[in-house]
């Protein structure tokens, strides 16, 4: 989608939804006003908070001046108003005058401001980087008195009809549900929330990009093997629930498993009506492409971008849907619990994704923690145990949310396999603790080796990869597959930009090569 317009009346949501389809990576901000007052400045500073740290923000400047400088980045132009009456004030087409007509002359400026109006509809859908505008819905209400007024809606009017009529999808906001006008209510989660690491390995390249340690145990498979009599029957997740509530401390209503955690964010979404959902970024994401898809009003929020550490204080207290990672993917980050619980309170649910968190002393893990209102943890088994393809994790929560959960899925949504890999892997500490001190190790080991190269920046992490930026990350990137190793793109996580990668750790042997890899594609 080259241009896409989103329409919407005043406090409709249709800021909030443009700045997801925008999607992650390098972004333009256009901003077409400027404060006007101290309440005004308010407004605008907490809309820049919400934005990811790494866009780059133009203020009241002209869009299609605008473009220029956004070539090879995404450009966000919120919104029309402002402009067309900037516009208006340089045609001296403003009057105080109740009744005044245009003549000649005005019609003559007036037919310039919309000539500018047709530039950059021309313009913004011929460029290949994607565009999406935000412009006022008019239409609705009466006609004001006063010749000023009347002049700008019908000038802001035709605005927004030159824009969609060029658009390839056109949007309508509606109390922060979107309406698709054009190409057919088009899915408004941005494609790069659907991107995952499994997508982009060429075939015969070393696979840095699926955070998984490697291969299960023997001894599951083993224990997995010898349950397949079990498929003849029905699921039964009884033996698992019990197992995953004495693991943690909890009743067993406190526990629900799942088809893989990720299944989590969508049933939460389906299910929870939530007024106000943030998802703290850059993260996984899976929950903000679920809560989009739900229709959900979606807010980012983000971390500090120097090390990416969360400030509870960038939490609207107006959310009642908070979705935080701990480890973080894909920064790695662990979290204090004692910040994270400050996230909590009556009214509002808090979704923690920990779905790394074996590879910690887990000491900062919030999953016993049946104190903390509307608190919801997850847990997997795809990233320690190496188990993608079976599609094992669970939650815990209190015993209300997870009966109201557990009532609205299909029935029998866990397989057998995955329910007794869950029952056993409950009661298994010696992996997680053999495999968290081995990653440990192996992660200084590529830290350091990564951190000596010139210009690559490396971020501590937690968990069984890193964030590494480097100057180029797409030459570095398209150089490191020519020579068969393949990284994750970080610029697909929002708050992250196109040099930033994520490397996953895999055997020392197999690390070492990318790091000559990345010393050669860097020098």
């Amino acid at each position: 989608m080259s241009l896409t317009v989103v329409l919407g009346g005043v406090r409709s949501g249709k800021s909030e939804l443009a700045e997801r389809l925008v999607g992650a990576g390098e972004v333009v901000y256009v901003a077409t006003g400027s404060a006007s007052d101290e309440e005004m400045a308010e407004r605008i500073a907490r809309h820049r908070a919400c934005r990811p740290p790494s866009w780059r923000t133009i203020e009241d400047r002209d869009p299609l001046d605008a473009l220029a400088e956004a070539k090879g980045a995404a450009i966000l132009v919120d919104g029309t108003g402002a402009w067309i009456a900037r516009l208006m004030t340089e045609e001296h087409l403003w009057s105080d005058a109740d009744v005044m007509p245009l003549g000649p002359e005005g019609e003559t400026r007036r037919e310039r401001v919309l000539q500018r109006v047709r530039a950059f509809a021309a313009a913004a859908r011929a460029r290949p980087e994607q565009c999406v505008v935000v412009a006022e819905e008019t239409s609705l209400g009466l006609v004001p008195q006063g010749t000023g007024t009347r002049r700008y809606l019908d000038l802001a009017g035709e605005a927004a009809q030159i824009l969609t009529a060029a658009a390839e999808r056109v949007l309508l906001v509606v109390a922060g549900q979107p309406i698709g006008l054009k190409d057919g209510g088009a899915d408004p989660i941005p494609p790069k929330l659907r991107l995952h690491g499994d997508s982009m390995v060429p075939e015969g390249s070393l696979d840095f990009t699926v955070n998984v340690v490697g291969k299960p145990p023997r001894w599951l498979l083993q224990q997995l093997t010898a349950a397949f009599g079990e498929v003849s029957s029905y699921p039964d997740d009884a033996e698992a629930v019990r197992s995953l509530a004495a693991r943690h401390g909890r009743a067993t209503g406190e526990v629900l498993p799942l088809n893989g955690s990720a299944e989590a964010f969508w049933l939460i979404s389906a299910v929870l009506k939530p007024r106000l959902a943030v998802c703290i970024h850059p993260s996984f994401t899976e929950a903000e492409a679920a809560l989009a898809a739900m229709g959900h009003n979606v807010r980012r929020a983000f971390r500090s971008p120097e090390d990416f550490s969360l400030d509870p204080a960038s939490i609207p207290d107006e959310a009642d849907l908070v979705v935080v990672g701990n480890p973080n993917n894909p920064t790695g980050t662990l979290t204090k619990a004692a910040i994270l619980e400050r996230l909590a309170r009556p009214g509002r649910v808090l979704v923690v994704d920990e779905a790394f968190m074996e590879f910690t002393s887990g000491e900062e893990s919030l999953a016993a923690r049946a104190d903390l209102p509307g608190l919801i943890v997850l847990r997997s088994l795809t990233k320690l145990w190496s188990l993608p393809g079976l599609r094992a994790g669970y939650l815990v929560g209190s015993h209300d949310v997870v009966s109201v959960l557990r009532q609205c899925r299909q029935p029998w949504s866990v397989n057998a396999l995955a329910l007794r890999a869950l029952a056993l892997c409950a009661t298994d500490e010696a992996t997680p603790r053999k495999l968290a001190e081995e990653t440990a190790a192996a992660r200084a080991d590529m830290a350091a080796s990564l951190a000596a190269l010139p210009g690559v920046r490396v971020w501590p992490s937690e968990a069984n990869f890193l964030l590494v930026r480097v100057a180029d990350g797409d030459a570095a990137r398209a150089s490191l597959l020519e020579r068969g190793i393949a990284v994750r793109p970080a610029g697909t996580f929002p708050g992250l930009s196109s040099d930033h990668l994520r490397i996953t750790l895999r055997r020392a042997d197999e690390n070492h090569l990318l790091v000559a890899a990345l010393e050669a594609a860097v020098a």
